[in-house]
């Protein structure tokens, strides 16, 4: 009886800290990608698709939703999966793949592809080791 209370204490102990990592591995994704997008704008790259112009802030939001969006498959991997963080890293890494997909497509130049794409790839580079890490082996 002791182990099972050990073994759900672990297990919601490690829920909580894999909650917590990705939280504040989104609010670091959504700042880098801000300060990706304000210094390619800077440089002159222009942050305009299809005509409009994306706001920098824009860039923090939308990382955001989707790096928490990749904390609930964490957890729902942490929950399901036998092997939850091999699971969770190939199926990010394959998700991070698609998401560059709109960025090649998109009517826009050619700079501006290039730092749509490196938004998505500093974003998943903070965002999944550090969910990864806290997700069983």
């Amino acid at each position: 009886m002791t182990t099972t209370a050990n073994t759900t204490h672990a297990t919601t102990s490690s829920f909580g800290v894999m909650i917590r990592s990705g939280v504040i591995a989104a609010v670091a994704a959504s700042a880098a990608t801000m300060a990706v997008a304000a210094a390619g704008h800077a440089a002159g790259v222009s942050l305009d698709v299809s005509g409009a112009p994306i706001p920098v802030a824009g860039f923090g939001v939308l990382t955001a939703a989707f790096s928490l969006l990749g904390v609930v498959i964490a957890a729902l991997l942490l929950r399901f999966a036998r092997r939850p963080r091999r699971t969770f890293v190939r199926t990010t890494v394959v998700l991070t793949v698609l998401s560059l997909v709109p960025d090649v497509i998109a009517d826009a130049g050619t700079s501006t592809k290039v730092l749509l794409m490196l938004t998505h790839l500093v974003a998943a580079a903070i965002v999944i080791p550090a969910v990864a890490r806290r997700l069983a082996a």
